[in-house]
C-alpha cells in the first residue's frame, strides 16, 4: 500500500495482483497465525498466573510437597505447565469455543472488580462458576479401567460418579483440586479421621 501511494506505479495486472497480496491475503494469514499463536499462549499456567489474584492457585499446583489435585496432576507429563487448561477445559463439541469465551468472562471480571481484591478478598468471594464435572476427571479416568475398578469406593459408586451425582473432587473422594481455597469445609483426611471417631466399633473384634 505504501509503494503504491509513494511510487504510484502503472494499475496493470501486475500491479493489482500486488495490491491484492499486501492488502488482503497478507493480513488476513498474519492474523490467523496470530489469533493461533494467542489461544495457545492461554494454554499455559503463566498466562492463567498472569491476573494476580489467581497468583495462590498456581503457587498451590506448582507446590512440590502438596498433596492436593491440582499439585499432583500438575506434576504429571500429561498435564504440567496446561494444567489449568486441561483440568478446566470445556470437553464437550464446541468445547474449545465455549472455554475461550469463558476465559473472556475472566478477563472481563477481573478488570471490571478482581484486579483490586487483596489475598484475603479473592478466597472469600472468587469461587468456581459451576462445580467440577466429572466428565473432566473421566477424559483419563474412564472408569472403564482394571486398575480404577479394583478400589472398592470406585466400583459402589459407579453409576453416581458417571452421571456426577457424586463428585470426584470432594472431601468424601479425593478431596478438592484447591484445599486452601475451601479452609472451613472439611480435607479428605479431617473427613476419614471424624467417620473412624464416630463409627460404631464392630462385634467381635
Amino acid at each position: 500500500m505504501l509503494y503504491y501511494l509513494i511510487r504510484r506505479p502503472r494499475l496493470d495486472a501486475a500491479g493489482k495482483s500486488v495490491m491484492m497480496l499486501g492488502v488482503g491475503v497478507l493480513p488476513i494469514m498474519v492474523a490467523m497465525i496470530g489469533n493461533v499463536e494467542g489461544l495457545a499462549a492461554t494454554e499455559h499456567q503463566s498466562f492463567c498466573g498472569s491476573c494476580h489474584t489467581m497468583d495462590m492457585w498456581i503457587e498451590d499446583a506448582n507446590d512440590a510437597d502438596s498433596l492436593s489435585l491440582a499439585a499432583i496432576h500438575s506434576r504429571t507429563t500429561k498435564f504440567g505447565d496446561k494444567s489449568c487448561y486441561v483440568c478446566h477445559k470445556d470437553y464437550g463439541m464446541y468445547g474449545y469455543v465455549m472455554t475461550k469465551f469463558g476465559g473472556m468472562n475472566h478477563v472481563y471480571e477481573f478488570l471490571s472488580e478482581w484486579m483490586w481484591y487483596d489475598r484475603d478478598e479473592v478466597i472469600e468471594k472468587i469461587h468456581i462458576v459451576r462445580p467440577f464435572k466429572n466428565q473432566n476427571c473421566m477424559q483419563c479416568h474412564s472408569t472403564t479401567g482394571k486398575i480404577w475398578n479394583e478400589a472398592a469406593d470406585h466400583r459402589g459408586l459407579l453409576e453416581d460418579l458417571r452421571t456426577g451425582k457424586t463428585s470426584c473432587a470432594s472431601a468424601g473422594c479425593h478431596g478438592y483440586a484447591h484445599p486452601f481455597s475451601k479452609p472451613d469445609e472439611e480435607t479428605p483426611s479431617d473427613a476419614e479421621a471424624h467417620s473412624a471417631l464416630q463409627a460404631p466399633a464392630s462385634e467381635g473384634t
